[in-house]
């Protein structure tokens, strides 16, 4: 899966029953951290659910085993004709910090840091924004999915368990309040 997210690859060819993880859920895994790449399920499973569910899950074809090789080399040639996709960005950094959107990990001068699946999120959202001033709205629309404020602490708390993980022991702190209006990663001003 790794190579598959950091590698640049035409066309990706995936069975639906892979060994540890299903390959709806590889492909899943691989479109939630934006892999554009083409993928081809190549499967014994062949029922319409079956196949509906490959292409739901981000599949952009389906061919049923057993098939003809013809037809296998004509699917990918198809796919791979498609015009090529931008760069996708898998790894977000910050100065000396880091956020590996595939394994999940994040690190700040090579320490590692434990993120909660929430803060994870909201580091995410904060260091694709890096250096723009990001708005407590945007912030609940965006890593909390709510769109109406829900009269609560739950971005300033969250914040500030961030800011725990991620600035405490380290000399410049990354996160930053814009007084008034929300929160910046990065540089101070």
């Amino acid at each position: 899966m790794f190579l598959a997210a950091e590698e640049r690859y035409e066309v990706i060819i995936v069975d639906r029953m892979l060994p540890g993880l299903d390959g709806l859920s590889l492909v899943k895994t691989l479109r939630g951290a934006g892999v554009k790449t083409a993928v081809l399920f190549l499967t014994a499973l062949g029922g319409i659910d079956d196949r509906v569910s490959g292409l739901e899950a981000g599949g952009d074809d389906y061919l049923v085993k057993p098939f003809a090789f013809a037809e296998l080399l004509a699917r990918i040639q198809a796919l791979a004709r498609r015009p090529p996709m931008a760069a996708v960005q898998t790894v977000l950094r910050v100065r000396d910090l880091e956020m590996d959107l595939i394994r999940r990990t994040v690190t700040r001068a090579g320490r590692r840091i434990e993120l909660q699946p929430q803060e994870f999120r909201l580091l995410e959202y904060l260091l694709r924004n890096a250096g723009r001033v990001v708005t407590r709205t945007m912030l609940l629309e965006n890593v909390w999915d709510f769109h109406f404020d829900p009269k609560t602490s739950v971005v300033e708390t969250h914040v500030s368990r961030l800011r725990a993980k991620v600035d405490r022991g380290f000399d410049e702190p990354l996160i930053h309040t814009v007084r008034g209006a929300g929160y910046r990663v990065g540089e101070a001003d």
